[in-house]
């Protein structure tokens, strides 16, 4: 027997329904079963039924039905005692009762398995809403605490698991119902959002996020900082995985995959981060451990896997600090390079923010030791780390796999695999041989097995003796030694004379990996030489192609190559080594004359020649080029550094100075840079290097937040331009002078300095140099309520930027010049400029301009009196700015947002905006926006006549403007004495 609440009322016993009578009597079995096993009095029960109790007592007759309808049901009756009528029932026969056990029981289970089983059973007791079809207020329902709520949370619950099983449509299907009843549920719209990204459905779910935004909005409330955070990550990545394809070929270590499943669906189910450490001695399989088990393990992270290569012991490469691997991380998470936080604690800060609230899986392959990955495991509940190293793991992981040999069956059909059964089913006992001597370890075999096969004469036993003739030169090594050494000194001595070469020399490469034009480079030899030889060597895999013409030496075989002696050919390795830098000097400078053709005045000349070096047809090519080779270019420059090549030091450091600052490479910005000035500081010899790497390096320092450091750097570099009589040089400095006193608040003296800048622009017909000094000189004048002299400067700017077809600078100087025209009451020039700035910005990608554009399209609507239209562009932008990290912008958008709310009459939301900007602008430390925000707040106060409160509003908007120096200081002073109130006392 079974009693049904949740749905419409039903009474089951033996499959079948019970009839329970008619609207009355059905109302008072409702309140017997809503107080189970208690006594209800009739005078309760007809207080509760009847609106108008009858006249006569029916109760006792509909009691007596109702036993009649239940006789012979074991499980259910009804007595009268003293105090009423007593429904005595099992509690976990009634639905509702039962639901509430199970939600209890898996909130309180550790094992994930438990905990999904039980919600699925406890959401699969509704049929329907909760007593469907009753009027609750006529049995009382209404003063009990309803289940629908703890459903609410039940099916989140059991949605969020869904996600995580992959059952993404099931989570979708029962979460759409419940968001659409309600659309400020956050957490709902959040796994919905996570439900949909995961089942492709990206559109749909930013139209979750949207309608809660909204909806949240009319409570004068912001969505979470969970659920913006899963807006970016649907609209830039929908849960990528950004970890490498693992081995074709992968034998064995069904045990170890299963302890790391184990351990990482548990930490899921259990809501906890969870850190996977696996370790071994070198080709024993780590990493290709870790990414088979993220095959399995994709459907459990469905908000995206994360990978970094951290170089703990690869040879010629320094490890990857904390601050570089966060940066990865960061971008794979769709942070925008440029805005990387430039410390270390922000950036972890960031990552861990980053990640919270998310199902996410990050690949630490190849750390050095724990202090390596502490900042980089992650923290958010749910989310699984999953990291490589040589070294044994001593802190808590929650599951430490060691790698062993791999079992003799294993290792033996790993080599049968690779070789094929033709050559090796006949020779079991030989195949045992081969993997023993390769000390069973996954990559030996693989080298041997490589050999084996291009030697289709070779008997097995033939192998056998030459692993063990070169097995014997290695010493008194340690048996995994010996096999390493044995292994790749057969496979070593089958190469040609040219192949060797080669060999060696990527052992001694200080990059990571190296493309068909780089080996050319090495080898002094055609390209299709070059790749020839990486073929024959990736045939018998010495090298592996990770990606198409770009081939990578593990590190075990690298540091085999590196024991070869260096001594027999020293000259050949120098000037291979110096072809290489040549190659990447030259190759670079032609990347960046493609992707910034319009600063190639402004970069140094190179001499070198490469006759391999790379070509590009386009700006796209180009940084495509110079994305893929970011960890190459700064070995090079690290080696140069090293190796007393000054010129290759400071002028790679120089020619990529523009391209780390627009992918937000800070600290590669300034460490090769640095290396560059002490490379320079320590000869005295190329004053003209030193000036480009000190105006270069003051621009890192500046990015960095060490205004101080930056202002002495451009100084000094002003100053040897000066000694140079170098014009161009000066110009350039005086620009990047006059920014650095502006981020000082020394605006008096930025003017100067831009105006200088221009004066030498002007001389040098440097036009792009001209618009920029007139476009920040225009922006002073505004700031200043110059208001004709801005709009003169900001005009000239875009007309120039205009004929030099630089959309780039376009944009961001037609909304400064609309800004100017608003405020001139130019509003149709206004409306025209900003729509352009727009519509650039949006063919660009360029998401804060195009925030601000919108935003500015609000503030000429809100200026026309066209309200609606005016918070409708607001909106917009905010749409826009919600996918980009810019806390100016932010701060901005509720700064206007807020006037347009003021103009509307809705105070309220004026005064919530005005607030915000005061708490974003305090955060940034922007003053100008603190001031502009306490003067609207101090305008609204003394609307609604809250005057008290609005004086102290309006001297400190009257203090701010004052400390900067702009005459909005007097504006805001004459406005507050046209006030005969008590705000201005």
């Amino acid at each position: 027997m079974q009693i049904r609440l949740l749905g419409p009322l039903e009474v089951v016993v033996d499959g079948r329904p019970i009839d329970l009578g008619d609207l009355q009597q059905r109302f008072i079995f409702v309140v017997l079963v809503l107080n189970a096993n208690k006594p209800i009095s009739v005078e309760r029960l007809i207080g509760t039924v009847w609106a108008n109790p009858p006249k006569t007592n029916l109760v006792p007759g509909y009691i007596t039905k109702l036993r009649k309808a239940f006789q012979g049901t074991d499980g259910l009756s009804i007595s009268r005692q003293t105090t009423g009528y007593v429904l005595h029932v099992d509690v976990d026969r009634i639905d509702m009762h039962r639901f509430h056990r199970l939600c209890a029981e898996a909130e309180a289970a550790a094992d994930p398995r438990t905990r999904l089983t039980k919600l699925r059973e406890a959401v699969g007791l509704w049929r329907g809403k909760y007593l469907e079809d009753i009027d609750t207020e006529r049995v009382g329902a209404s003063e009990l605490i309803s289940p629908a709520e703890r459903y609410v949370d039940a099916v989140t619950d059991l949605a969020e698991l869904e996600v995580v099983e992959g059952n993404h449509r099931w989570a979708r299907d029962h979460l759409r119902p419940l968001f659409n009843a309600d659309p400020t549920r956050q957490r709902v719209a959040l796994v919905l959002m996570r439900a949909l990204t995961a089942n492709g459905d990206r559109a749909k779910a930013m139209d979750v996020y949207f309608r809660c935004r909204d909806a949240l909005d009319e409570y004068g409330m912001e969505a979470s900082t969970d659920l913006r955070r899963q807006a970016r990550l649907t609209q830039h990545t929908g849960g990528a995985s950004r970890v490498p394809a693992g081995p074709r070929r992968f034998a064995g270590r069904a045990a170890e995959l299963e302890v790391i499943t184990s351990a990482a669906l548990t930490g899921v189910a259990a809501q906890r981060p969870a850190v996977v450490w696996v370790s071994g001695t070198p080709g024993i399989g780590k990493s290709a451990v870790a990414l088979q088990a993220v095959q399995g393990l994709r459907r459990h992270f469905p908000d995206g896997q994360l990978f970094v290569q951290l170089n703990g012991f690869t040879p010629n490469m320094a490890p990857v600090e904390p601050m570089e691997a966060l940066a990865q991380l960061l971008v794979q998470l769709d942070v925008a390079p440029e805005q990387l936080p430039a410390s270390l604690g922000e950036r972890a800060a960031l990552y861990q923010a980053s990640l919270a609230d998310t199902r996410t899986l990050v690949v630490l392959d190849n750390a050095a030791d724990e202090k390596a990955v502490e900042l980089l495991l992650p923290d958010a509940p749910g989310c699984l780390a999953l990291v490589t190293s040589r070294s044994v793991a001593t802190l808590a992981a929650d599951a430490a796999v060691h790698l062993e040999p791999l079992p003799l069956p294993d290792a033996a059909a790993m080599f049968a695999d690779l070789v094929g059964a033709v050559r090796t089913d006949a020779w079991p006992l030989l195949v045992d041989d081969v993997v023993q001597r390769c000390g069973r370890i996954p990559l030996l075999i693989k080298v041997a097995a490589a050999q084996f096969r291009q030697h289709h004469r070779w008997p097995l036993d033939h192998l056998v003796q030459l692993l063990d003739d070169a097995g014997a030169e290695a010493g008194t090594d340690s048996p995994i030694a010996v096999a390493e050494r044995a292994a790749c000194t057969v496979s070593y001595q089958q190469l040609s004379d040219a192949q060797r070469t080669l060999f060696r020399l990527i052992g001694q490469l200080p990059g990571p990996d190296l493309t068909v034009r780089a080996a050319a480079a090495l080898l002094h030899s055609t390209i299709a030489e070059a790749r020839a030889l990486l073929a024959e060597l990736q045939s018998v895999s010495l090298i592996e192609e990770v990606a198409p013409e770009r081939y990578l030496m593990l590190d075990p075989l690298k540091e085999f190559a590196g024991t070869l002696s260096r001594a027999a050919w020293p000259d050949e390795l120098t000037e291979a080594l110096d072809r290489w830098l040549d190659f990447h000097l030259v190759t670079s400078a032609n990347a960046m004359n493609a992707a910034f053709p319009r600063d190639r005045d402004h970069r140094p000349e190179i001499t070198r020649v490469s006759p391999v070096a790379a070509v590009f047809a386009d700006a796209a090519a180009a940084r495509e080029w110079l994305d893929a080779e970011r960890f190459t270019l700064l070995a090079a420059v690290k080696y140069a550094a090293e190796h007393d090549r000054g010129e290759h030091t400071w002028q790679l450091a120089v020619l990529l100075w523009r391209w780390h600052f627009t992918r937000g490479y800070v600290a590669d910005w300034a460490e090769t840079l640095e290396l560059a000035r002490e490379t320079l500081d320590a000869t005295g010899t190329d004053r003209q290097g030193l000036a480009y790497v000190l105006l270069r390096l003051s621009g890192a320092r500046r990015q960095a937040g060490e205004q101080a450091e930056a202002l002495a750097l451009v100084k000094r570099a002003l100053a040897l331009w000066e000694d140079l009589d170098d014009e161009r040089g000066q110009a350039a400095a005086l620009a990047n002078l006059a920014i650095a006193t502006y981020d000082d608040n020394d605006y008096g003296a930025a003017r100067e300095y831009f105006e200088a800048a221009l004066t030498k622009f002007e001389a040098l017909d440097d036009r792009r140099g001209q618009a920029h000094a007139l476009s920040n000189l225009g922006t002073l004048d505004e700031l200043r309520g110059e208001l004709r002299a801005a709009h003169e400067r900001q005009r000239a700017a875009t007309e120039i930027f205009r004929d030099l077809d630089y959309p780039q600078g376009l944009a961001h100087a037609l909304d400064n010049l609309g800004a100017v025209q608003r405020q001139l009451g130019l509003l149709d020039e206004a409306m025209a400029s900003h729509q352009e700035a727009h519509q650039l910005a949006v063919e660009l990608g360029d998401r804060v301009c195009e925030a601000y554009a919108l935003n500015n399209l609000g503030n000429v609507h809100r200026c026309r009196g066209e309200l609606a239209e005016a918070l409708t562009h607001h909106e917009k932008a905010r749409a826009v700015a919600d996918l980009v990290r810019d806390p100016g912008l932010g701060a901005q958008l509720y700064l206007d947002r807020a006037a347009t709310h003021h103009a509307s009459g809705d105070d309220d939301a004026a005064l919530t905006a005005y607030r915000a900007t005061l708490d974003l602008a305090a955060g940034t430390g922007d003053r100008g926006q603190q001031a502009h925000a306490h003067h609207g707040i101090a305008r609204v106060l003394h609307t609604l006549g809250r005057h008290d409160e609005a004086a102290a509003g309006w001297r400190a908007a009257i203090d701010g403007f004052t400390d900067l120096e702009w005459s909005t200081a007097s504006t805001v002073r004459a406005e507050l004495a046209e006030n005969n109130c008590a705000c201005a006392q």
